[in-house]
């Protein structure tokens, strides 16, 4: 697996993931929930991350960033709120062990219709869980607080939000995100879309293509595969052999990321 930093590009918005440790419920509770939650505010007002959407399921989370100046921002983000998290609960629970399953995996997105569809699946996420029956039953999440804005301790920016949704008002962005929900709900659009989790970049044709030109020689062994209305770059799932179980599975795409964490390179 090639190592993380070496496929990062400055300016993109990203889709991040992580999972807790073995797929473990290490978020069945509210209140670990909204720690992550909390830790992620203070990467909002400590690091001025940007964050667009957000997503925490009992036993992974999403995160929809834009990287709008490049630099560290994203990795110390991450950095912050993954390893507080774990310090903590691991203290409170007088555990030991890894909290999370490894270093996050991220995705860059296309703005436009890509960008809205990754903001729809990732609202999702808990329907197609089977858990509820619409984002507003699952308070912690970028969905509902974009539908009731928070007084204090505010996550989405809604500026950048707002734009990239391309309206100018909140009741304009509330609206848009409530259509697309309720669309999607209503035409059962809820299977699993791997490319959003499992691809270096999802978009155009054109998007995908200039993104892989700038990588260069660090994405040699990737492919522009299709995707839901669009392209992807990624691993053929074959390349590690068709047994990828037990120890093994920790080569699995899953497991992928773009950025180390500890060892952060910035590529020009």
């Amino acid at each position: 697996m090639a190592r993380a930093h070496r496929h990062y590009l400055p300016g993109q918005i990203w889709h991040l993931t992580q999972r807790c440790h073995e797929r473990q419920f290490l978020f069945q509770f509210p209140r670990d929930r909204q720690a992550w939650r909390g830790w992620l505010y203070e990467a909002r007002k400590r690091l001025g991350l940007c964050v667009l959407d957000y997503m925490v399921t009992s036993n992974h989370v999403h995160l929809l960033v834009d990287d709008r100046e490049g630099g560290e921002v994203i990795p110390a983000s991450m950095q912050l709120v993954a390893g507080r998290v774990g310090q903590e609960y691991n203290r409170r629970k007088k555990r030991r062990g890894a909290f999370w399953e490894d270093r996050y995996h991220a995705t860059a997105v296309e703005s436009g219709k890509h960008f809205r569809e990754c903001l729809a699946y990732i609202d999702l996420n808990m329907v197609r869980a089977g858990v509820v029956a619409h984002p507003e039953q699952w308070p912690e999440c970028g969905y509902v607080e974009i539908q009731h804005p928070k007084a204090r301790y505010g996550i989405i920016d809604y500026e950048r939000l707002m734009e990239l949704m391309g309206v100018r008002r909140l009741d304009q962005l509330q609206q848009a995100c409530r259509e697309q929900i309720e669309e999607a709900i209503q035409r059962k659009q809820l299977e699993r879309q791997s490319q959003w989790s499992e691809s270096l970049v999802v978009g155009s044709a054109a998007y995908v293509e200039a993104v892989r030109r700038q990588l260069g020689a660090r994405a040699r062994g990737r492919d522009v595969m299709p995707a839901e209305a669009g392209c992807q770059l990624r691993e053929e799932e074959a390349a590690y052999g068709t047994n990828l179980e037990g120890e093994k599975a920790r080569l699995s795409l899953k497991n992928t990321r773009l950025w180390n964490l500890f060892s952060y390179v910035k590529a020009r």
